[in-house]
C-alpha cells in the first residue's frame, strides 16, 4: 500500500514532472479538490490526513521516495483526504494527464502505482467515515438505493440510521431536517442534499463528467457492465477516444453478485463488485472517460456522427456506438410489488442486503445461477433461506457446483413448484403468501425479505425505432439480421453487418442485451474485446 520508489524509478517519473520546494504546514491538496496532482517526496515529509468531526486523523506519513494518491488520481474525482507538508523539503509534482501517460508506457511503475492506488481506496472504504454522511432508514427504498450507489462506486461514507440510533435525531435537528425528508447526504463544508437522485449525487461527488456536445468521440459505450468495461479497456488501449455512459455504477448485474466462481483465472472466486472495480480502474488507466450517473434515453440514428441524448437533455456525438446496456431482473405480476421494492423486495444480494436480513427467514425466487449464488451467500447471514422454483427443481437451470453447495447448506431449502401469490404488510413487507402449484394449497409465512431473481428483460426500451430488436426486446446483430431487418432499418452499406453489429452501420451490441448472448460474465468480456476489433474496420467506412 505504501511502497518506496527507487532512485531510478523517481528519475523516470521526474521526466514528466516538475520540482517544487515546500514548507512545513503547507497544504498541497485538500478534501474535495478535483484533478489533484500526484506528489513524490524528494526531501522532507508529507502527511496525509483524514478530517473527522473531532479534528483530523493521520492516514500515513510519506518520506523520501514515497508518493501520494489513490484511484482518484486517474479519474479526477474529488480528493477524500488532505495532504500537508510535515517537514520542509522538496516534492516532485505530476499532473493527472502526464501521470496517465506514465502508467501507460512504464509497466514497472504502473504496477507499483496501480496496486497502491487500489489498496488505498479499499482501505479508505473499509475504514468508513470521511467527509460524506448518509442519514437514512433501513425501511426506506431511497436509502438503500443511495447506499448501494455509494458502495458500488467505492465512495467511503458514514451511515447513520434514524431507526437504530436515537442520537441521529440531534443531527437532523442541527440541519433543520424533518424525518420525512430522509435520506439526507451531508457533504464537506456543510452541504446538505435532501433525498437526492443518483444523478445529482454523482455530479456532487465528481463521478459525472461535463460533456461537450461539440466534441465528436471515436466511440461511446452505453453501460459499464463486464461487456462495456471490456470494450472501454480495449478501445482506449488501442488509442480510440472512448467515453462510457453509466446510469448507476460499474459492474451491471454482475456487479451485484456476491461471488463469481466460474470466471477464468479466479479459482477462489471474486465478487462482482471487486471485478467491476478493477476493470473500471483499468479502463481509466488507458485513458477512457467514464461518466457515472449519465443515462442515455435516445439515439438520433439519422445524424452523422450519431447523437446520443441523455436524460438531462445533454447530447453526446460519436462516430461509432457500442450498446452494452444489459438486463434487469424480470418483475413478477404481483399487485403490491412496487410498494415493497427496497423495503422487503430486492433484486440483488450484496453485503448491504445481507445486513438487512441478518438472522431472519428469507425467500429467493428463481432457479438460475444468480439465485443459487444468492442462496449460498445469504445462508451465512439469514436464519433460513427458502428457494422458490416454479419448475420441478434446479437441475435444468443451475450449475452443478451451486446445486451441490446448496445441498450442503443446512439453512437452505428448495421448494419446487412453488410461487408467491401475494406480498403483505403496511409500511414494509411483513408476510408472504405462497402457493403450491400442483395442489393449490397456500400458506402465509412471516418472511420480510424476498429476493427476486426470475429471468431478465433487456434494457433496450430507449432503442425502440432505431436498431432492430427481437420479439423479446433483445438487440439483433450479425447473422441474426435478415434482409427485411436491414431493409426496414438504416443499413446503407453493400456488405453484411459484422458479427456484433446492429442494423445500423457502426452501432454494435454486446453482452446480455444482445439477442442470443450467452448471459455469462466471461462471454460478455469476450464480446466486448471482439467488438473493438470489428469497430476498427467499421470506423474506416464511416
Amino acid at each position: 500500500m505504501f511502497p518506496r520508489l527507487t532512485e531510478a524509478q523517481v528519475a523516470r517519473i521526474a521526466s514528466v514532472g516538475t520540482r517544487r520546494m515546500v514548507k512545513a504546514g503547507e497544504v498541497v491538496f485538500e478534501v474535495g479538490d478535483r484533478d489533484t496532482a500526484f506528489f513524490v517526496v524528494l526531501e522532507g515529509e508529507l502527511e496525509v490526513l483524514r478530517p473527522l468531526a473531532t479534528g483530523e486523523e493521520r492516514v500515513v506519513l510519506h518520506g523520501r521516495g514515497e508518493f501520494t494518491g489513490e484511484i482518484n488520481m486517474l479519474s479526477g474525482r474529488r480528493a477524500l483526504v488532505r495532504g500537508r507538508v510535515a517537514r520542509d523539503g522538496e516534492l516532485l509534482v505530476v499532473d493527472r494527464e502526464h501521470l496517465r501517460i506514465l502508467v501507460q508506457r512504464d509497466a514497472e511503475i504502473s504496477e507499483i502505482l496501480m496496486r497502491a492506488f487500489i489498496l488505498r481506496r479499499v482501505g479508505l472504504v473499509a475504514q468508513g467515515g470521511g467527509p460524506l454522511v448518509l442519514v437514512g432508514s433501513r425501511h426506506s427504498a431511497s436509502t438503500l438505493k443511495l447506499r448501494e450507489f455509494l458502495t458500488r462506486n467505492a465512495q467511503p461514507f458514514t451511515y447513520q440510521d434514524v431507526d437504530a440510533d436515537p442520537a441521529v435525531q440531534a443531527l437532523l435537528d442541527r440541519f433543520q431536517i424533518g424525518v420525512d425528508e430522509v435520506p439526507v447526504i451531508l457533504c464537506e463544508a456543510g452541504k446538505v442534499f435532501k433525498n437526492p437522485t443518483v444523478e445529482a449525487l454523482a455530479r456532487e461527488l465528481g463521478l459525472s463528467l461535463d460533456l461537450d456536445k461539440n466534441v465528436v468521440r471515436d466511440v461511446v459505450i452505453v453501460g459499464a457492465g463486464p461487456a462495456g468495461l471490456a470494450s472501454a479497456v480495449y478501445a482506449a488501449s488501442e488509442g480510440l477516444d472512448a467515453l462510457v455512459l453509466e446510469a448507476s455504477a460499474p459492474g451491471g448485474q454482475a456487479g451485484t453478485s456476491s461471488r463469481i466462481e466460474n470466471y477464468l483465472g479466479f479459482p477462489t472466486g471474486i465478487s462482482g463488485e471487486e471485478l467491476a472495480g478493477r476493470a473500471f480502474t483499468q479502463a481509466e488507466k488507458f485513458g477512457a472517460d467514464l461518466a457515472i450517473g449519465r443515462r442515455a434515453v435516445r439515439i438520433d440514428c439519422d445524424s452523422k456522427p450519431y447523437k446520443i441524448i441523455l436524460d438531462d437533455g445533454a447530447v453526446v456525438r460519436t462516430r461509432a456506438l457500442i450498446i452494452a446496456s444489459g438486463v434487469k431482473y424480470r418483475k413478477p405480476d404481483l399487485p403490491a410489488l412496487g410498494r415493497f421494492e427496497g423495503t422487503g423486495v430486492f433484486y440483488s444480494a450484496t453485503h448491504l442486503e445481507a445486513q438487512l436480513c441478518e438472522n431472519e427467514e428469507i425467500a429467493i425466487v428463481g432457479g438460475g445461477n444468480s439465485a443459487g449464488q444468492a442462496a449460498v451467500f445469504l445462508s451465512r447471514h439469514a436464519a433460513g433461506v427458502r428457494v422458490l422454483v416454479r419448475g420441478e427443481g434446479l437441475a435444468n437451470s443451475m450449475s452443478r457446483y451451486l446445486i451441490q453447495r446448496i445441498g450442503g447448506c443446512s439453512t437452505v431449502s428448495v421448494h419446487p413448484r412453488t410461487v408467491i401469490e401475494s406480498l403483505e404488510g403496511a409500511a414494509w413487507l411483513e408476510r408472504v403468501r405462497l402457493r403450491h402449484v400442483d395442489t393449490g394449497v397456500t400458506e402465509t409465512l412471516p418472511i420480510r425479505h424476498v429476493f427476486m431473481m426470475t429471468g431478465a428483460d433487456p434494457h433496450t426500451g430507449w432503442l425502440e425505432g432505431c436498431v432492430r430488436l427481437d420479439d423479446k426486446g433483445f438487440i439483433k446483430t450479425g447473422v441474426d439480421l435478415h434482409a427485411d431487418d436491414l431493409a426496414e432499418g438504416r443499413w446503407s452499406l453493400s456488405r453484411a453487418p459484422y458479427l456484433l453489429e446492429t442494423s445500423i452501420p457502426g452501432v454494435f451490441a454486446v453482452g446480455d442485451a444482445r439477442s442470443g448472448s450467452a448471459k455469462r460474465v466471461a462471454a460478455a468480456v469476450g464480446e466486448g474485446a471482439i467488438c473493438v476489433q470489428l469497430l476498427h474496420r467499421a470506423l474506416l467506412e464511416l
